[in-house]
């Protein structure tokens, strides 16, 4: 889908050309879609938008995919990225506490509701070839370096600490600017170096890209944007969409896709993980007692 039009340009274009392929149900999607506030459907929920329409969450979701959204979700991150460029975080947050309101219960099923959007999304994402090759370099690796920034640094250290647990060595960078050029000169050929990107444009991306490059080591990205403008100078790239809204952590899916890897690290080399786990547990013993079990 072209760039050159704002996001809701480009909806209300896909509309058009689609209308006579779709089903009343799914005009029904659309028609509120084009006459609502892009703040509306920013902060609405797919059931929300299918009681407004009249239609089903079911319905909603197959309308966005129809449109080439690939989802909700989808839809929210091209308004978002418009939204969140004009508007200040503190009116953003303003806007998103009066859209919630204080109904204790409706706030705790909105979390709720976004997240599984997010996963649901992230899950109809999955790019199978780039995850087998990531996979398949992180297995071999003698080393990975994790670099996660900001809001993505929990996801970072998630993912090297889960890594040191089954035997794979590895260690989280979260420096910025000067600070992070002391952590690249350790980065060797034939390591792996996992970027979880995160929502900003950050040049240290660029960099740690170039090193990796120039000393040889292997490169999965895990982005909010597919097709981005790393996405041909990496080995794979696995998707992990952000919050739209701001409701949910941005780490959230960047987590799920390290336990993804994870797992299927442990069904390659099910005797290494065993084994480090058992070890794990052999010193926490000898560090709390036997209780600890």
């Amino acid at each position: 889908m072209e760039n050159t039009h704002s996001p809701i340009e480009q909806l209300r274009a896909m509309v058009r050309e689609l209308w006579e392929e779709l089903s009343p149900a799914e005009r029904a999607v659309c028609h509120y879609l084009i006459s609502t506030s892009p703040e509306q459907i920013l902060f609405a929920s797919a059931q929300e938008l299918g009681n407004a329409t009249g239609t089903s969450n079911a319905t909603v979701v197959r309308t966005m995919q129809r449109l080439g959204f690939g989802g909700l979700p989808g839809l929210k991150r091209a308004l978002a990225a418009e939204f969140t460029s004009a508007v200040a975080p503190d009116v953003r947050l303003k806007q998103r506490i009066s859209h919630v309101g204080q109904d204790l219960p409706g706030i705790w099923e909105r979390v709720f509701d976004e997240a599984r959007e997010r996963i649901e999304h992230c899950s109809r994402l999955l790019d199978e070839e780039a995850f087998r090759k990531a996979v398949e370099l992180l297995v071999n690796a003698p080393g990975v370096f994790v670099y996660g920034a900001g809001a993505s640094e929990p996801a970072a250290h998630h993912l090297a600490l889960k890594l040191n647990r089954r035997g794979h060595r590895a260690r989280a960078v979260s420096a910025t600017g000067f600070a992070l050029a002391d952590d690249l000169l350790w980065l060797a050929h034939g390591e792996v170096l996992v970027i979880f990107q995160p929502a900003r444009k950050l040049k240290e991306i660029t960099v740690l890209i170039d090193r990796a490059q120039a000393v040889g080591a292997g490169i999965v990205l895990i982005s909010d944007e597919l097709g981005g403008s790393f996405a041909d100078r990496v080995d794979a790239v696995l998707a992990a969409p952000h919050t739209p809204t701001g409701i949910t952590a941005e780490t959230l899916t960047g987590i799920i896709v390290a336990d993804a890897l994870l797992l299927a690290l442990d069904s390659l080399d099910e005797p290494r993980s065993v084994e480090h786990s058992h070890q794990l547990n052999a010193l926490r013993e000898q560090l709390l007692g036997p209780r600890f079990r």
